[in-house]
């Protein structure tokens, strides 16, 4: 089977004019991809990252292959959980609307160091920012309903674990097992949210997006592992618009309206874990996970609407 036939249950011609986008870690890679395909279907789209020239750049990029200028660049490095806050914060005072969230971002080969936040770096940057961004932003796409949260995973999720006493340790796991865990507590942060806002009219789901040409290896500080790891994808993974397809399909497209809370690889459900039939798990997570990101009595609206 080609790489092109993978993907061809992933076509929909929705467009997305008056919708508001919100795509993370998409100033390159299959980011920028999604939000290149975003805004030809007529979305606004908002960027998100650390720095200021790579948003520029992106912008650019998006605007001349899609003709659309409704794009918007903010600043948000995940290393801090007080800059999602003021992301978060801005697009809340300055959004009328949010339709759609990607929560895209991913890193692997970064310090195994703890955060200004006390969170161990992988599992900031691949989890607990984008649940703090997610939670945050919820009212808005609550009041935009029907709208979609797209989480993107990885394979990776069946080799990761949850401990909760000591997901946060340094020198706990290998690089790979820090990633590994949070691409699970991605799926089950998924699931769990799905049993939190159901009949919300938001949606909300988590997908493989399979290994894409990239140079994802990019902060390995041993060279030559860093080397072949990205030249093999760049050989044999799969090209990353078609990638992109995967994750703009599950956001616009009408046929995932009763699916929510679900896990996906090329357009279809997919295995996620056994993990995520663990309800006690799942629950004990997201009560642990608000409590490290510090989730504030005026940020709460699942107390609020107690």
């Amino acid at each position: 089977m080609s790489v092109k036939d993978d993907f061809t249950d992933c076509e929909t011609n929705v467009r997305l004019d008056g919708k508001v986008a919100l795509v993370t870690g998409a100033t390159a890679g299959t980011g920028l991809e999604i939000a290149k395909n975003l805004a030809r279907r007529g979305a606004k789209v908002i960027i998100a990252s650390r720095n200021p020239s790579k948003l520029a750049d992106a912008r650019n990029t998006i605007i001349q292959d899609s003709g659309n200028q409704n794009v918007i660049t903010r600043q948000m490095d995940f290393e801090s959980l007080s800059s999602v806050r003021n992301f978060a914060d801005t697009t809340l005072r300055t959004e009328p609307r949010l339709d759609i969230l990607i929560n895209n971002i991913g890193a692997i080969g970064l310090d195994d160091r703890l955060t200004e936040d006390g969170l161990q770096l992988m599992m900031q940057v691949n989890y607990f920012g984008s649940f703090l961004l997610t939670f945050l932003l919820f009212p808005l796409l609550r009041i935009s309903a029907p709208s979609r949260v797209v989480n993107v995973s990885s394979l990776a999720l069946i080799l990761g674990t949850v401990d909760l006493e000591h997901w946060n340790d340094i020198g706990q796991y290998s690089n790979f097992g820090y990633y590994c865990n949070a691409k699970l507590a991605d799926v089950l942060f998924t699931v769990e949210m799905e049993k939190r806002i159901r009949g919300s009219g938001v949606s909300v789901y988590s997908m493989d997006p399979g290994l894409g040409k990239s140079e994802f290896f990019r902060n390995f500080d041993n060279v030559l592992i860093k080397n072949v790891l990205n030249a093999a994808l760049l050989k044999f993974g799969r090209p990353l618009p078609r990638v992109a397809t995967m994750a703009v399909f599950l956001a616009v497209d009408p046929k995932f309206e009763g699916e929510s809370g679900k896990h996906f690889r090329d357009c279809h459900e997919f295995y996620s874990s056994w993990f995520a039939n663990d309800t006690v798990l799942s629950r004990n997570m997201w009560e642990e996970t608000k409590r490290l990101v510090r989730i504030t009595g005026y940020e709460d609206w699942e107390t609020r609407n107690k």
